[in-house]
């Protein structure tokens, strides 16, 4: 029998306050700064640089720059097989909301930006290595991304979604190191200036099979480009101000933990190669720990396999085979 997936979704505050659960995937950028003793001073000096960069963005009607702030939530989406008693976490992702101080009104931003996920950690910290082990040239097993692409997509169209969500995810990354990117002569007023990279990666790849397309763009005041994963029209689906309530949340991570690009000293030019060598760039006043980040996805890809992958193979290749979803709509 083929059984039915229901996912649940949670709402934390992310602000000073924060304290990851023990459900939280600690190898999140928000989770990461909320630990050890700088945690309550990194979280506030994190949120101080979101809201800096919002009003910079959203310049006009804004002469003194402190119109806005941005309140953040952490959504985490728990997954529930037909039948089971327990429920698995399976995504960890980002909801802006923007507080406009001059009107007193609550806008909502996006959900995505950051994305998390057990399943992806499992894919690429252990299916993948485990893959490549003795292989004397990369190669990539076969449907590789399957799974994972349509449980998003399969959360996406769900009622759980559609309840809590009017907009399709945007999800923010940075851009790749091995990868050189082109400015074209597209420019938008919030997005900035676009880039398009001179070929396909894995994680392209992978997020395609999620049903989300690729963009890349440096906003104003940038120095250089993100990538914006979305789901149909990413310069007409969504206001300005949700724009920028993305921008601003997803760089300020970019500064505190890819400083080599993101706070680089020099502006990407019209042919930009990121380069996580790069010695010319400032530091945040931010602790983040990424030694401790990389080995943990690793550990957590680990335990989706030991409390999902393995022990539900069958209702996960049965379920996997009999859903064939197009793109969120």
């Amino acid at each position: 029998m083929n059984k039915d997936f229901t996912f649940t979704i949670k709402y934390n505050c992310l602000d000073e306050n924060y304290q990851p659960s023990d459900n939280t995937r600690i190898t999140t950028n928000f989770a990461n700064l909320a630990r050890g003793k700088s945690r309550k001073e990194n979280l506030r000096k994190a949120l101080k640089m979101i809201n800096n960069s919002f009003n910079a963005l959203a310049h006009w009607d804004n002469p003194k720059g402190e119109r806005y702030s941005v309140e953040l939530d952490i959504i985490s989406v728990d997954m529930k097989i037909e039948g089971e008693t327990h429920t698995f976490p399976t995504i960890e992702i980002l909801k802006t909301n923007i507080v406009d101080h001059k009107t007193n009104k609550r806008i909502e931003g996006i959900v995505g930006n950051n994305f998390s996920s057990y399943v992806r950690d499992y894919d690429f910290s252990v299916l993948l290595s485990e893959h490549n082990k003795n292989q004397s040239t990369f190669s990539i097993p076969d449907n590789f991304g399957e799974l994972h692409g349509k449980l998003f997509k399969y959360f996406v169209n769900s009622n759980a979604y559609k309840q809590h969500f009017n907009k399709p995810p945007v999800i923010c990354l940075s851009v790749s190191d091995n990868k050189i990117y082109h400015q074209t002569e597209n420019q938008h007023p919030v997005l900035g200036l676009e880039y398009q990279p001179n070929d396909t990666s894995l994680t392209e790849q992978y997020f395609k099979k999620m049903g989300l397309h690729v963009r890349y763009f440096m906003p104003p005041n940038s120095v250089a480009p993100l990538a914006f994963y979305f789901v149909g029209d990413l310069l007409n689906d969504y206001t300005s101000l949700e724009l920028i309530s993305t921008i601003s949340t997803m760089e300020t991570f970019q500064k505190i933990y890819r400083p080599e690009i993101y706070n680089a000293n020099a502006v990407a030019g019209k042919a930009y190669q990121p380069n996580l060598k790069n010695q010319d760039h400032s530091l945040t006043q931010i602790v983040y720990d990424r030694e401790e980040r990389s080995k943990l996805s690793i550990k957590q890809g680990k335990f989706a396999e030991e409390h999902l992958i393995k022990p539900y193979q069958s209702v996960l290749e049965q379920w996997s085979a009999n859903n064939s979803l197009n793109e969120p709509a």
